[in-house]
């Protein structure tokens, strides 16, 4: 875990409001903007690591403040589709008004899952906000994989999942406007074990997951069918409504969001860090 160079602010008492049960809660009681002391660090981290996306109200952060807090976490991930002279490649812009065709975040996803190492976090800040909407919902995969049979969790144990950016990239970005020059494709497990909490997750989304590897395709196409319209299921949901400089931070291990786009012809913009994972695993409990 890296540090930023200026003196830390002193510990603060965090107060933590849970969403709902299976996700999400507010703090209050800390200002992003200035440097994190260890404490504060750490008790945001278990915070974080319990309720699996974190909000957080009037933080008007800096480009550098927002990587600077980023970086308290891991070392920055740089998207696919970044543009390659961009000033500040470590933040991408999330946009959406009565211009665009394409709104991210539009289906039910962790984040660059397509990535073989994906991000373990992301940091979303927005800034304007429509009149009414926009809302992001976050869904726990936690909650998702111990709402299945015992037989199916068994089922899932040891497959594998294909996740491919073209299918979610192409007519939005060129392949060769791309960070690698072409679109990212991984392979990676249908239950995944949690490095910091062991726990066993769904590690399948309908924005990048396209097969399942072991399976015939009909089969396969059946099974993320189901997967894709479980993982939806309300109870384990949470929905957060943005103000200016609402800050996001959520756990892509473990979590899956939808950016609801009900609020055309309006504006909604922000900026997102996203912080660098390692490749998923399936350890049996």
């Amino acid at each position: 875990m890296s540090s930023v160079s200026s003196p830390a602010a002193p510990a603060v008492d965090l107060q933590v409001a849970p969403l709902t049960p299976a996700i999400g809660a507010e703090v209050s009681g800390v200002d992003l903007t200035q440097p994190l002391d260890d404490a504060t660090l750490a008790a945001l981290r278990a915070a974080w690591l319990r309720h699996l996306v974190l909000f957080f109200r009037d933080q008007d952060l800096t480009f550098e403040q927002h990587k600077a807090l980023g970086r308290r976490f891991g070392e920055l991930h740089i998207h696919p589709a970044a543009p390659k002279d961009a000033e500040h490649p470590e933040i991408l812009v999330v946009h959406g008004d009565d211009k665009v065709e394409f709104v991210a975040g539009s289906l039910w996803h962790s984040d660059v899952s397509c990535d073989v190492e994906p991000p373990m976090a992301s940091m979303l800040r927005i800034v304007q906000v429509p009149s009414s909407g926009g809302d992001t919902l976050f869904a726990s995969m936690y909650a998702a994989y111990e709402g299945l049979s015992d037989r199916m969790q068994r089922l899932l144990a040891g497959l594998t999942g294909v996740h491919e950016g073209e299918q979610y990239y192409r007519g939005r970005y060129g392949a060769g406007d791309l960070r690698d020059g072409a679109y990212p494709s991984a392979e990676h497990p249908v239950v995944r074990t949690h490095p910091e909490t062991g726990r066993q997750s769904l590690y399948v989304n309908e924005g990048f997951t396209t097969r399942i590897k072991e399976l015939p395709l009909a089969e396969s196409d059946a099974l993320l069918a189901f997967l894709f319209k479980h993982c939806a299921r309300p109870d384990f949901h949470c929905r957060f409504q943005w103000r200016p400089h609402s800050v996001a931070f959520w756990d892509n291990r473990c979590a899956q969001h939808l950016a609801i786009w009900d609020y055309y012809p309006e504006t909604r913009h922000g900026y997102r860090v996203t912080i660098r994972g390692d490749a998923p695993f399936y350890q049996p409990g």
